[in-house]
């Protein structure tokens, strides 16, 4: 059975990126990352979700990016915005953090001579993130096809982004219809220790719009 590595935040996208990698028939294996994030509650959020779809394996690797101060998910001293406008690039931006994940992501798969990676970014409804973008997941592509053994062999990992040009209320009724339970994930920059959800930070507010317009009752746990 061909097999995917997915990248498992805990939040609602990457959630419903692990549905639609085993909708596409692939044996799932999930990768969640302890970078020193201002919560551990995606952590948690991450293992339900991992449990409940059956993946073959969960790794939780833990990686020091205490270099990145400066950025409000990873220092406690810089506030997450709240009720602002999204324009430009946040604080909440982890500089070269999906680079890095992919980057050991590729490692594993080929590890376990996967096929793919799934990774959940999302270029409509998203906070304005450069790696988030087509660009980004096409120069990481060109990456690993020069740089993997499998790739050199003739059998490039592909890179599967299903979600990037997609809205938050159409990736909520495409993770409806594969049976993901919203309830078991968090997506909030600032949510506290039981996973409850601030209601205010750029994410949570793109998460409430895109259950309103998917006419989706939201599940969230708020504050």
């Amino acid at each position: 059975m061909k097999r995917a590595v997915v990248l498992l935040s805990g939040g609602l996208d990457s959630a419903t990126a692990l549905a639609i990698a085993a909708r596409d028939g692939y044996a799932c294996y999930a990768l969640s990352l302890d970078y020193g994030q201002r919560h551990c509650a995606e952590l948690v959020a991450a293992r339900a979700v991992a449990e409940s779809r059956h993946v073959l394996e969960h790794r939780v690797m833990r990686l020091d990016m205490g270099l990145m101060s400066g950025c409000a998910l990873m220092d406690r001293s810089v506030a997450v915005p709240e009720d602002a406008p999204m324009e430009g690039i946040p604080v909440t931006y982890v500089p070269a953090r999906n680079t890095i994940m992919l980057s050991l992501a590729l490692g594993w798969a080929e590890v376990l001579d996967a096929d793919a990676i799934y990774i959940g970014v999302n270029a409509l409804d998203y906070s304005g993130y450069p790696d988030c973008r087509p660009a980004f997941v096409q120069a990481f592509q060109r990456l690993a096809d020069v740089a993997t053994k499998r790739a050199v062999e003739g059998q490039p990992i592909r890179i599967a982004t299903p979600l990037i040009e997609l809205s938050k209320a159409e990736i909520i009724q495409l993770g409806m219809s594969l049976g993901v339970d919203y309830s078991l994930t968090v997506s909030c920059y600032q949510a506290d220790e039981s996973g409850r959800a601030c209601g205010h930070c750029d994410s949570c507010r793109l998460r409430q719009r895109g259950f309103t317009v998917a006419e989706v009752s939201d599940p969230t746990r708020y504050l």
